[in-house]
């Protein structure tokens, strides 16, 4: 659970675009329609891996437990859960001092 300044920061759900001219997934040669090329090594195309922008989901880890997270953050679901904490920022957004969190 996240926190509503943070609900705006998380990650957007792949979707491919609708298939028509200018679309990203067209495999039309122009220039100006931004097609794909096919058979592209796509390792070569980015240059080591992960971009600027994008966030390695291999590096962030959570506070508490040290498990990898999904998502730039703090807390793993889980922990976040169970605290009652946001999981990107760590901003305290529930009380959970009565109540009952399992951790299954």
């Amino acid at each position: 659970m996240v926190c509503a300044k943070c609900e705006k920061k998380l990650a957007k759900l792949a979707n491919p675009d609708v298939w028509r001219d200018g679309g990203r997934n067209n495999t039309s040669s122009s220039s100006k329609t931004g097609g794909r090329i096919i058979g592209q090594n796509m390792l070569l195309k980015n240059k080591g891996g992960f971009s600027v922008g994008k966030a390695n989901p291999y590096s962030s880890k959570c506070k508490h437990c040290k498990c990898a997270l999904h998502q730039q953050g703090e807390y793993c679901s889980q922990c976040a859960y169970t605290r009652g904490l946001c999981a990107m920022c760590g901003k305290a957004i529930v009380d959970v001092s009565m109540h009952l969190m399992s951790t299954t």
